[in-house]
């Protein structure tokens, strides 16, 4: 089915003003492939160092430039459980490789760090500039010019994005994404935030809350519930750098380990020595980018990919913007509930059909682009599939069931949970932001009430410590934004507001800065741009100020009597955040960040 009209018109104003950045990056990738990719343009010395340490007849089959050299990208480390299960895919995928009559070799490795573990701390200051380091990092193992195509090992939440803008800058090399899947299914996600209300009352002690958050993250893969690691998943999926099916499928089991096998023989079958030649930056177009914007509202995705989303496009010189975003919301229905916007978690949502039943629907419907590329090498059509494992332990696919597993996680498109996505752009008097609605009640979603202001996520605790929120109210935390101090999440105020909400109070959040991933039922406008730091509107708001969120009309403002532009900004001393735990390191990242609406990065 072609796609939707709708969806086809908003995909024509990218393509149209995307034109001469993508004429320009598409123009470079076929230099790039014409000059060589590959060994072939190596001096003997270049060449003796690239594969000093290879078998001999991996060194003769390399010099002779007769079989593909598949670089890995891999961000393992053992301290991040969705990173740990990379340790043995290099040996997996070297061992593929052989079998396919090719080589392969680890071209390097990129840092990956948990928002889980730095939250609230100052480390999170430096999570999303890593996202631009990892892009850097894979670069650098890229640029010895040895490969044919690479495959990349990440899952997490600025890992993903940060590989696809090396694998888009490398973009005359295909690229394939192998997944490590998520962790099994441990305390529900609905018991731990229960627990977490109780610490923060101080009804329960810290070492109830440790055992708690310990049954939740208790394994090898990806935290279960719904934020930006299992959304980046749904990303690659559903924007063709997955293989079919592969994306959910837990670490450890015989169906993982054929997966990676597959995809790295994949990879080897897309290089530019055979016929289904399909280099990343080719590969990757507007369609796909479109339809990764639809899989995020379709399921109700991180606000992380406001963000990352823009970045990764601007990568291959497509020009998104959230006005994109916005009204592809208003077209896509909500069709998954997963935690937060539910109580199930991914385990469920692919038990009960996962990515293949929720392309398959939208498809169904036109609200995708099935004439789009993949590494598969097919339509998208071809991923409406679950995989399996074969008796002889090669990965098999079949269609999947008609009817949902579980109509209460994954609804056909007939039956939705809401007729519109799960993500708002917000524009007003008080700059532009994003709002995630999805899990926000619709009683919620339009807010009126007095600014109570903060410049730390610390300082509105300790104003719920000492018992200082009461009523209705907005709480204002600026500073947040990427050039004040990098844009942390404010996961840490998740709780807090929660519990006022669950009192009976209205609250909201309205920040510059980012929530968690798993931004949940407390309305919050968030990626505020202009930021506070650069004199933005957020700025000018005075403790009482009587502030206006309309998620259902997509509006953000201040209900002043004065004349509100001319008021002059709030500014604050930052020096607390130029130094401690490496952000000394990242000073140059602050100075140079673009705005939220840009993607928040320092490259392009």
């Amino acid at each position: 089915m072609a796609a939707d009209a709708r969806v086809a018109a908003i995909t024509a104003r990218i393509v149209e003003r995307s034109k001469p950045t993508r004429e320009a990056y598409l123009g470079r990738v076929k230099e790039a492939v014409n000059r060589g990719a590959h060994r072939g343009v190596l001096s003997c010395g270049n060449l003796a160092h690239g594969f000093a340490v290879c078998s001999p007849a991996e060194k003769d089959m390399l010099a002779g430039d007769r079989v593909p050299n598949l670089g890995i990208i891999t961000a393992y480390n053992d301290m991040l459980s969705a990173h740990q299960p990379y340790e043995t895919y290099p040996a997996l995928i070297r061992e593929a490789a052989r079998e396919a009559g090719g080589v392969a070799q680890v071209a390097g490795g990129v840092p990956a760090m948990c928002d889980g573990v730095t939250q609230g701390q100052p480390g999170m200051e430096l999570s999303l500039f890593s996202r631009d380091v990892i892009a850097m990092s894979a670069g650098i193992g890229l640029s010895h010019n040895m490969f044919d195509a690479a495959v990349y090992l990440g899952v997490c939440d600025k890992i993903v994005p940060g590989l696809v803008i090396a694998a888009l800058t490398f973009g005359h090399l295909p690229a394939v994404f192998i997944p490590a899947g998520p962790m099994t299914s441990g305390l529900p996600n609905d018991e731990k935030t229960r627990v977490r209300q109780l610490f923060a009352e101080g009804k329960v002690g810290r070492a109830e809350l440790l055992e708690a958050e310990s049954k939740s993250y208790h394994g090898p893969g990806t935290c279960t519930f719904y934020g930006t690691a299992n959304s980046n998943q749904m990303l690659m999926e559903i924007m063709g750098f997955h293989m079919p099916g592969s994306s959910f499928i837990n670490p450890g089991t015989p169906l993982r380990d054929a997966l990676t096998r597959e995809a790295a023989k994949r990879a080897l079958a897309i290089t530019g020595m055979g016929n289904e030649f399909t280099p990343a930056g080719e590969m990757i177009d507007e369609r796909s980018i479109v339809n990764g914007v639809i899989g995020l509202h379709a399921t109700g995705g991180s606000t992380n990919h406001t963000l990352h989303l823009v970045a990764m496009a601007r990568a291959a010189g497509i020009k998104l913007t959230w006005q994109d975003i916005s009204d592809l919301s208003d077209i896509i229905p909500l069709l998954a509930r997963v935690y937060p916007n539910g109580l199930a978690d991914v385990n469920h949502f692919n038990a009960a059909g996962g990515m293949g039943f929720l392309i398959r629907e939208l498809l169904k419907q036109g609200m995708l682009h099935d004439d789009v590329r993949t590494v598969f090498g097919q339509g998208l059509a071809a991923y409406t599939v679950e995989a399996k494992l074969g008796d002889n332990g090669a990965v098999i696919r079949m269609p999947v069931p008609e009817a949902s597993g579980d109509p209460k996680v994954l609804a056909k498109i007939e039956e939705p949970f809401q007729n519109t996505g799960g993500l708002k752009m917000l524009a007003g008097n008080l700059g532009t932001g994003v709002i995630k609605t999805s899990a926000v009640k619709p009683e919620r979603q339009v807010i009126e009430a007095p600014a109570k202001v903060f410049h730390t996520q610390k300082a509105l605790n300790d104003a719920f410590k000492n018992g200082e929120l009461g009523g209705d109210f907005i709480a204002v935390v600026r500073f947040q934004g990427p050039r004040a101090n990098g844009m942390p999440e404010l996961h840490k105020l998740t709780t807090v507001l929660g519990i006022l909400q669950d009192r009976g109070q209205k609250v909201a959040l309205l920040t510059d800065g980012r929530m968690s991933g798993a931004s949940g039922k407390v309305p919050a406008a968030i990626h505020v741009t202009p930021e506070a730091r650069d004199g933005g509107p957020i700025a000018k708001i005075r403790e009482g100020d009587i502030i206006r969120l309309d998620a259902v009309n997509g509006t953000l403002d201040v209900v002043a009597e004065d004349d509100y532009a001319a008021r002059t900004p709030v500014t604050i001393d930052l020096d607390d955040n130029e130094f401690g735990m490496g952000r000394e390191l990242f000073s140059i990242f602050r100075q140079m960040a673009g705005p939220a609406d840009h993607g928040a990065g320092v490259l392009g």
